[in-house]
């Protein structure tokens, strides 16, 4: 682990040296969440021990502080089911939402926004861990709704069955945010939604499968009151969209009334009508800008005779200021009918050969695939779809090629059962060895042991109440994760 992020780690777990843990459910001190949050100060935990809730949950004014986070945790499978509104947040800061499944919302199932005072929008807010399945609506309803929203992070969580007319994650006027290693199923409209005047968003390490009637919805169109800022000349600008992963979507990226939108290294496969779309549909020319000076560069596209335009050009638009370049396109259809229709020349871009994907389903690179070393270096893009480093010049694509042995695949985020621990506590997807530790709430090391798949539980019984970061160290490199313990 980098020494910079290890000290950040313990920065936040010193915080919470006096913190207390507020057990809400049957038989608990607290019936609710919205009793706990009445009662949390900040570095507080509030755990959700109840198995199913129904919700609405509105929690507002919940303020943790930069060095003590208010923490609100699930616990062994804790569900939000039904409801309007599983929990809705407003006016919070310095608040990590984690391991919480919300289902079956008929209005959206988390909900965070500013209460209606733009200029002093929530901020520093973590979901991370989060299930979002099967929405009980089919119109506009989303699984996360974030609106005034800054510096912010969505990671780790899944979003499954979305509504027909409704986003996986929907930002009106957010900033200064980070949306990353998702996964994204069978969305409605869209998977990720960037509108209002949203700005300085990073999509990175994502996977979209289905991901809806616009995958990623780079713009769009909003009511004039609902913008943040209000006089903001711009549905959305300066977004990064670097190493993700699609498969299907009508169209898996969507430039409306955008600039500045760098989409890079990603690999987008069988989309179902068009590739890209440029559009406009706020339209103002006093004071909007068109949708203009947007980027696609190093993308692998692998599609089919299905797609009808590679990319549909509405009006009100600039696409002359787009820059593509090195892009790989391949027709599986008709390797022959490669050539994308573009709107500007692009710079080396590969037209015609197989990307030659390791396997169905499995995007990495062959070793004779033609997308190795052929991108363009891009400032500020340094790890593929596993968190390996991007080489100089680097390869096309959401995946970097490492010959067999150099370079190890990173496995999927460490799984802890039960979490928060009472005794003890096991890694449920452990597939190798390597050295565990555990740092107390007051930056001290509590222990430390080697674990291996045969042998991978903790003896936590001997530890305080509090919040632990256990950072573990293998051939991947290190994880860490966040553990509750609750002493009896």
């Amino acid at each position: 682990m980098k020494p910079a992020l290890f000290a950040l780690i313990l920065v936040f777990l010193a915080c919470k040296s006096f913190a207390e843990v507020l057990e809400t459910g049957p038989g608990k001190p607290y019936s609710t969440p919205v009793a706990a949050a009445a009662a949390a100060d900040p570095g507080d935990t509030i755990l959700l021990t109840a198995s199913v809730s129904q919700g609405p949950f509105y929690i507002s004014n919940l303020k943790g502080r930069h060095d003590a986070w208010i923490v609100i945790m699930g616990y062994a499978g804790t569900t939000i089911r039904g409801g309007a509104e599983g929990f809705h947040f407003s006016d919070i800061a310095y608040v990590k939402i984690q391991d919480i499944t919300f289902t079956g919302q008929t209005g959206n199932g988390m909900n965070i926004d500013d209460a209606g005072s733009i200029e002093t929008p929530s901020h520093h807010v973590i979901i991370a861990g989060c299930e979002f399945r099967n929405m009980g609506a089919q119109g506009n309803n989303d699984f996360l709704k974030l609106s005034g929203l800054d510096s912010f992070e969505v990671a780790s969580s899944t979003f499954i069955n979305g509504a027909d007319g409704g986003s996986g994650i929907d930002m009106v006027g957010c900033h200064y945010g980070r949306v990353h290693h998702c996964f994204f199923d069978s969305m409605g409209s869209n998977s990720v939604q960037m509108k209002g005047g949203t700005r300085y968003i990073k999509i990175e390490n994502n996977r979209f499968f289905n991901g809806g009637q616009r995958t990623l919805n780079l713009g769009g169109s909003t009511g004039l009151t609902f913008f943040r800022p209000l006089d903001a000349p711009h549905e959305a600008a300066d977004i990064h969209v670097y190493a993700n992963e699609f498969v299907k979507g009508l169209a898996p990226i969507a430039y409306v009334g955008c600039e500045r939108v760098d989409v890079a290294n990603n690999t987008i496969t069988m989309p179902e009508k068009w590739i890209i779309r440029i559009l406009q549909e706020t339209v103002d020319t006093t004071r909007f800008v068109p949708c203009r000076n947007n980027m696609f560069r190093n993308n692998i596209v692998y599609f089919s005779s299905l797609v009808t335009s590679h990319v549909n050009i509405g009006s009100n638009t600039q696409p002359g200021s787009f820059t593509f370049s090195h892009n790989l396109w391949y027709n599986q259809s008709n390797p022959s009918l490669s050539t994308p229709m573009l709107p500007v020349q692009e710079s080396s871009g590969i037209r015609g050969q197989d990307p030659l994907f390791v396997a169905g389903g499995d995007f990495r690179l062959k070793s004779n695939s033609p997308a190795i070393g052929k991108g363009t270096l891009i400032a500020g893009l340094t790890n593929d779809m596993q968190d390996n480093p991007f080489k100089n010049p680097p390869s096309i694509g959401a995946f970097e090629y490492f010959p067999t042995g150099i370079a190890v695949e990173r496995h999927d985020r460490l799984q802890l059962y039960p979490n928060p621990a009472f005794t003890d506590i096991r890694i449920v997807n452990l597939h190798q060895a390597g050295s565990c530790r555990i740092i107390h709430a007051n930056g001290q090391l509590l222990m430390e042991k080697v674990l291996s798949p045969a042998d991978n539980s903790i003896d936590l019984s001997h530890a305080p109440t509090g919040i632990y970061q256990m950072i573990f160290s293998g051939t991947d490199g290190s994880q860490s994760r966040e553990i509750l313990v609750i002493s009896r």
